[in-house]
């Protein structure tokens, strides 16, 4: 029987940098992507958890947004919109998510838009948010940000690495269905193998993109990057409209919410406006698509004068800016093509939390078989 070939130096680096410094973030990494995973469905769980309260009987004349913030505030004082989502089916109410200032809570609040009655209230949110800050921080501040952090790029490291370790050094028949193929049937070792490498190699690029998107996320002059590289502008929009004048009295935002689905969205269903600041703006900026918790599918937005109504138009860098970070979140949560991308997106969250159990396994069974042969 011929001798087995030893790997070369190159080889033997690619699997040290595989294996030690997947094996030290291992359970970070299984945490992360695991939380991740539950996040991914967030917006259809809310809106089964709403039920009935997502329909209402519709009626002539709508509430102005003065009455809105009038009736939360009338419900809690401590209660804050941060954010109204308005929907062109007359039978859908108004989604508000509300954050209690007291409690350090969030919560979505279903309102009736014809007469300001809350319909209910859902914590559901809030267990999402909660689960957001696992995934980001686990719940540690900027020190478990910066450990989330490091451990998706090792876990980035050990997607390049691995695809280097999986590839065959001959494509022929053989090697063709070990890498590409499970063996359902073979014993547990040689399937745990086959989970490891071949669900690694299937979910490779979408495990990519979701750490990649995670790092800009984080690093905020890496986002910068990605808007400048994208031909956007990196100064915030809203630094760059108009403010508040108290001197002068606002137009109703309801009324320029249901202007921009009729008129300049009338192919969309839903525009949110974020209102956590809107004491201090002098606009209205509308964001018309699919709202989802972090970003919006299908994004267009219009910013009306909140004194004059008049549009106001931004600079094409200032656009891109805004559609380059909503696409960023968009592929990082699974919100770039509809419930394909979502499964995608949950499946290769499933996946990944599954890399750090087999590749340990792995490397156990190979440890003990080691072991065996010192011995």
């Amino acid at each position: 029987m011929g001798k087995k070939k030893s790997k070369n130096l190159f080889q033997r680096i690619v699997a040290w940098v595989h294996l030690w410094p997947s094996l030290v973030a291992g359970i970070i990494v299984l945490f992360v992507c695991f939380t991740g995973t539950i996040i991914v469905y967030c917006d259809e769980i809310m809106d089964f958890s709403a039920g009935e309260a997502l329909y209402v009987t519709p009626q002539e004349h709508r509430i102005t947004h003065d009455k809105i913030f009038k009736q939360i505030e009338n419900q809690n004082p401590n209660y804050r919109i941060s954010e109204i989502v308005f929907y062109k089916d007359p039978e859908r109410s108004l989604r508000l998510r509300v954050f209690n200032i007291k409690e350090k809570t969030l919560l979505m609040i279903y309102m009736n838009p014809y007469t300001g009655a809350i319909i209910k209230e859902d914590s559901t949110i809030y267990f999402f948010y909660v689960v957001a800050h696992l995934h980001a921080e686990l719940l540690a501040g900027s020190v478990g940000g910066w450990i989330v952090i490091i451990s998706t790029i090792i876990f980035l490291i050990g997607c390049v690495t691995g695809l280097i370790l999986w590839w065959p050094k001959k494509w022929n028949k053989t090697t063709r269905q070990a890498s590409f193929n499970i063996k359902w049937k073979a014993k547990f070792k040689r399937l745990n193998y086959d989970l490891h490498n071949v669900l690694g190699f299937y979910s490779l690029p979408s495990s990519i993109i979701l750490s990649a998107t995670g790092l800009i996320i984080f690093f905020h002059p890496l986002m910068d990057f990605t808007v400048k590289v994208s031909g956007g502008n990196s100064i915030d929009v809203h630094e760059q409209l108009p403010k508040s004048d108290s001197t002068r009295v606002a137009k109703d935002l309801v009324t320029y919410a249901y202007k921009a689905l009729q008129e300049e969205y009338p192919e969309k269903n839903a525009v949110n406006s974020w209102v956590f600041n809107l004491e201090k703006e002098g606009v209205y900026m509308l964001n018309s698509g699919k709202p989802g918790l972090k970003s919006i599918e299908n994004l267009d937005f219009t910013i009306y004068d909140k004194y004059t109504g008049e549009k106001i138009k931004l600079a094409p860098e200032q656009i891109i800016h805004e559609k380059t970070e909503n696409i960023v979140w968009q592929l990082h949560m699974g919100q770039w093509w509809g419930q394909i991308g979502k499964l995608i997106t949950f499946l290769t969250g499933i996946i990944a939390t599954s890399l750090s159990v087999t590749g340990f396994l792995i490397w156990w069974g190979r440890r003990k078989k080691n072991k065996r042969i010192v011995a």
